[in-house]
């Protein structure tokens, strides 16, 4: 299961409701790259496969390719606010490592 946190979840609403993108879901992807091997892909999206993995946190519907499942299964999404920026970050258990910026992750 992937789960988004309370903050998040107003922060994707917003997003959807500023962009017009009400009723979509967030397709979360692994793509290769980064420092570490493996960056986060994390955007809107209403199409929806047959081998796709959806989930449901807090109101925001979440969709994940099977590959890309491995890497994420059990991963909590938040919303941070900070002095060098804001942004969506990614608790993942599967994670072995990352970066210094944090932006990518080893599996």
């Amino acid at each position: 299961m992937i789960t988004v946190t309370e903050r998040a979840a107003e922060k994707v609403k917003s997003i959807a409701a500023e962009e017009s993108l009400e009723g979509q879901g967030l397709r979360l992807r692994v793509i290769g790259g980064g420092c570490a091997g493996f960056t986060y892909d994390l955007y809107f999206e209403d199409a929806v496969s047959d081998v796709d993995e959806q989930f449901e946190s807090l109101g925001v519907k979440l969709y994940v390719d099977p590959l890309s499942f491995q890497y994420l299964e059990d991963t909590e999404i938040d919303y941070v606010e900070g002095v060098h920026g804001s942004g969506f970050k990614f608790n993942n258990p599967n994670s072995k490592g990352s970066c210094g910026c944090g932006s990518s992750f080893s599996a």
